[in-house]
């Protein structure tokens, strides 16, 4: 079972598209999957030229995530946040190139760091859940996305992502009821039922 994250940077829209695997640790991060998602928007204080320049910026960082260069590409949008340190988008790439590096950690706080600032955009918020998701804090996860769907009620990844949580969830809950329950005879059946779900064999 797959949470899906997020970006890639065109001009003015993020293809949101990063893949964690459920229950893996977050330096295992899996293949992407294409989404396109519209991007938080640029300051209104940004004229053509300036957004011209920092889109460009934008790709070039995108390039060399695609070319897995993650430590050159946090350091072109180290460039770009040094003169807008609070601009969304750059941060939120940095995240993910910190992610993809196996900083999991540094990824989650600058994720918080942007939800902190922006509350109202979902996008950093799945990408902080799938983190949780990924090192198996699901509560915190579901909590994320819940949030994430108050602010947009029709973020389908979100909304897909919150069920294999909770999927996830059941399974947790169906195996602490099994072996403090071992003569219910129900649970065996829930319990396959539920992995079977999330693709997890035992």
């Amino acid at each position: 079972m797959l949470l899906r994250a997020l970006p890639r940077l065109t001009a003015t829209v993020v293809a949101w598209s990063l893949a964690l695997t459920l229950g893996t640790a977050a330096g295992a991060l899996a293949q992407a999957l294409p989404k396109e998602e519209p991007a938080p928007p640029l300051p209104a204080d940004y004229d053509a030229v300036a957004r011209r320049a920092y889109a460009q910026g934008l790709g070039e960082a995108r390039e060399l995530m695609n070319a897995k260069r993650y430590d050159d590409a946090i350091a072109r949008l180290d460039q770009l946040l040094a003169a807008r340190p609070r601009e969304p988008q750059a941060r939120f790439l940095r995240a993910v190139a910190l992610a993809d590096l196996g900083r999991g950690e540094d990824a989650m706080a600058s994720l918080r760091a942007i939800v902190a600032d922006y509350p109202e955009l979902p996008e950093p918020r799945n990408n902080l859940a799938v983190l949780y998701a990924a090192g198996g804090n699901y509560a915190l996860a579901r909590t994320e996305l819940e949030l994430a769907l108050a602010t947009a009620p029709d973020y389908a990844i979100a909304h897909e992502n919150l069920a294999d949580v909770y999927a996830r969830l059941a399974v947790v809950h169906y195996e602490r009821a099994a072996a403090l329950d071992p003569r219910n005879r129900a649970l065996p059946q829930k319990l396959k039922l539920s992995r079977d779900l999330i693709g997890v064999a035992r």
